[in-house]
């Protein structure tokens, strides 16, 4: 499925329209290139990625104002991941524009012609090199010895691998003589697929985690952070241009590349001296043709001008040389039969429908699973279990099922009905109005959604448990001491009766433990509110948890209200739908929440470790915010922002963050902005913090 804003090339948006659209490319291109170039692991295919980048760069083009100095179409990769040294390079590591088909190579050529005066006929050489998929890396040698090795990161800051690259036996550790003083030799980290496919085999049998592909392999083995570690992984090191130099390497590209091979370096033998675009996409496709025969991944072909003078005289853009482009193969597809179709369960509970195929070849990996997306998408398609299905795989991506061959569908192919229960612990899956993505509903029990939701319990808005942060939770739920949050409160008990000893982990002396035993006995009281908040209700934030503890005041009244609630017609489901800032999606998921046994259960053994502290019920008729939604903006000159909102609370009042239709009174400080312009234009009662504090009873 796309990720793509919704941008018609065909119509012009206003400005207003594009910045919107623009913000919302920027923000997942950044998303996908940290997930790429930082952690090796994409979620979109590159024809996907590449229609993004399409649709910043015209909007861009439609209006330059919305280029900032650091667009994505100015800048390469991402930032350099934690843990390693940063380096910045003397020349940036740029990356490639793309070509998609036989036209843009012909662009390419005619450009670099107009570019260097040439006439629309003039023989240009250009040099076609395999596009190797790996980790781009660049080695600064000084003086003929190899001083610094880094990643690309950013394109003009990476990170410190070079005790990492001296482990790979094709890369020297010096140059000849006849080297100059000052080289910078630029290429792809890779993995053969031979040695991945060996590597993986020795991880099963060793029980750890398999990696997805070569690429991912290359990454996670050299970024290591022991060198011995990279040094037991069989990574290779391509060699195919150059950074900062103290005299040139040659007047040509392939002179380049056969003094680079010179000094040591492996350069890819694929290349090709070409004349023509004809040349250029004859040697395409004899590469794409063979490409599954070879020892290593490659996604396309790069085209580079052979003479450097004229590398120089057509320059760069932003972030892509003018001088060179790189035409990706398509995606791969191949045909074979759906076996089954397994739910798997996300950590937000979402279910997500995965297929079983026949294992088949698509792109020289054998697929034997593709992703479904949704329900939708498989009604959309009418996907059933035994039919043909057309499979695509683009890169490192998780491959697809696109379309079915209905020609070929056997008589006894069986539909797909969406789940009703989760596979994983058995409580209601639902689907909420217009969401394409069912739930599961029993996330205090559900094994696939525990750790992010202890992590929520325990966080700062919520139990407010100091001590046991996001790594504490992972940890103790990975070796067993909690499942679940009542498993924090009983603890203290099982460290005081020696059925576990927290000092024995590494890192946990006696203060640390009594620390954090303390801090889980303080948070014994826990207000209604939070504890609702805590307990990670869909949809359920801290001001609707503060709306139902202030409407029900007790625990054991909110929950039988719940319960009752279940019933559309009655009494409890109206008390409910009455109260104000509680739409027909809160209640819903509270509805849902509460009618799983096991989250009964689970809310249960809380309320006999802890004390659940009622909230004070205002009264509903007196009081000048009774039923009134308040939203505070601007600097307030008497009060703090959380003074303002316990006094409004105290009063009756609901405050929420932004001006909607249901905000009833919005209290402006000092240099108020938007949020008192909108409130104006929709006509609601505007406060100053005088007003606010005469109403309530006056100064603090």
């Amino acid at each position: 499925m796309t990720e793509r804003p919704d941008i018609a090339a065909s119509a012009q948006p206003t400005f207003d329209e594009a910045r919107a659209q623009h913000k919302a490319l920027v923000q997942r291109i950044r998303f996908h290139d940290a997930r790429y170039y930082k952690e090796a692991q994409p979620e979109i295919s590159d024809a996907e990625y590449d229609a993004l980048r399409a649709d910043l760069t015209r909007l861009e083009t439609l209006y330059p104002e919305l280029q900032t100095p650091d667009s994505p179409n100015r800048m390469v990769g991402a930032a350099p991941a934690e843990g390693f040294a940063k380096v910045r390079h003397a020349r940036p590591m740029l990356s490639l524009a793309n070509a998609f088909d036989d036209d843009d190579v012909v662009e390419f050529l005619a450009r670099a012609r107009k570019g260097l005066n040439l006439a629309e006929d003039a023989p240009v050489e250009v040099v076609a090199e395999a596009k190797i998929d790996g980790l781009s890396a660049s080695l600064r040698y000084e003086n003929r010895r190899l001083t610094v090795a880094a990643t690309r990161g950013d394109g003009t800051e990476g990170e410190d691998i070079t005790r990492n690259l001296l482990t790979l036996d094709s890369v020297p550790e010096r140059l000849p003589e006849d080297a100059p003083d000052l080289v910078e030799i630029r290429g792809e980290v890779y993995m053969g697929k031979a040695d991945f496919a060996a590597l993986n085999e020795r991880r099963a049998a060793a029980g750890e985690a398999l990696f997805a592909n070569p690429r991912n392999a290359a990454a996670g083995s050299l970024r290591q952070l022991d060198p011995e570690i990279t040094r037991s992984r069989p990574l290779k090191f391509f060699a195919y241009g150059w950074g900062e130099l103290s005299a040139p390497l040659a007047d040509t590209q392939w002179g380049a590349l056969e003094r680079m091979a010179a000094f040591g370096f492996t350069v890819n033998p694929l290349r090709q001296l070409c004349t023509s675009a004809d040349d250029l996409i004859a040697r395409y496709r004899a590469i794409g043709n063979d490409r599954h025969g070879l020892d290593y991944d490659i996604d396309g072909v790069v085209y580079k001008i052979n003479r450097l003078d004229w590398q120089t005289l057509l320059g760069q853009v932003a972030r892509a040389p003018r001088w060179a482009i790189a035409h990706k193969f398509p995606a791969e597809q191949a045909r074979t039969r759906l076996l089954g179709i397994e739910i798997q369960v996300g950590r937000t509970g979402a279910l997500t429908p995965v297929a079983h195929l026949e294992p088949i070849t698509v792109g020289g990996v054998v697929v034997a699973r593709a992703t479904l997306h949704n329900e939708d998408e498989i009604a959309r398609k009418d996907i059933r279990i035994g039919d043909l299905v057309v499979v695509q795989r683009a890169g490192d991506v998780i491959p697809q099922v696109v379309e079915v061959v209905t020609a070929e569908r056997p008589a006894d192919a069986v539909p797909f009905e969406a789940p009703t229960v989760c596979p994983r612990c058995g409580s209601h899956a639902v689907r909420e109005p217009g969401e394409a993505i069912r739930r599961c509903t029993g996330g205090l029990i559900c094994p696939a959604q525990a750790v992010e939701r202890l992590k929520h319990f325990v966080s700062r808005d919520a139990a407010d448990i100091e001590g046991l942060g996001r790594k504490e939770v992972e940890a103790f739920f990975e070796d067993g001491l909690i499942r679940g949050p009542v498993d924090i409160y009983t603890l203290p008990q099982r460290q005081t009766t020696g059925e576990i000893d927290l000092t024995s982990r590494a890192g946990w002396g006696q203060k640390s433990v009594d620390n954090l035993l303390q801090a889980i006995e303080q948070r014994r009281r826990l207000p209604l509110d939070r504890l609702i908040f805590a307990l990670g209700i869909r949809h359920v934030g801290q001001n609707t948890a503060k709306l139902l503890a202030r409407n029900y005041g007790t625990v054991q009244n909110w929950r039988a209200g719940l319960e009752a609630a279940a019933d559309p017609e009655s009494p409890a489901r109206a008390d409910l739908d009455a109260i104000a800032g509680i739409g027909p999606v809160v209640t819903e998921a509270l509805v849902d929440f509460m009618a799983e046994a096991h989250n009964r259960a689970v809310l249960d053994r809380l309320i006999d470790e802890i004390e659940v502290v009622a909230a004070d019920i205002p009264a509903q008729v007196s009081g000048v915010l009774s039923g009134k939604t308040l939203v505070f903006t601007g600097k307030l000159e008497k009060l703090t922002r959380d003074a303002a909102k316990r006094r409004a609370e105290q009063h009756g009042g609901t405050v929420a963050s932004a001006v909607s239709s249901a905000t009833g009174i919005l209290v402006a400080g000092a240099a108020a902005g938007s949020k008192l312009a909108k409130a104006r234009d929709k006509g609601i009662e505007v406060w100053t913090e005088d007003e606010f504090l005469a109403a309530t009873g006056g100064e603090g």
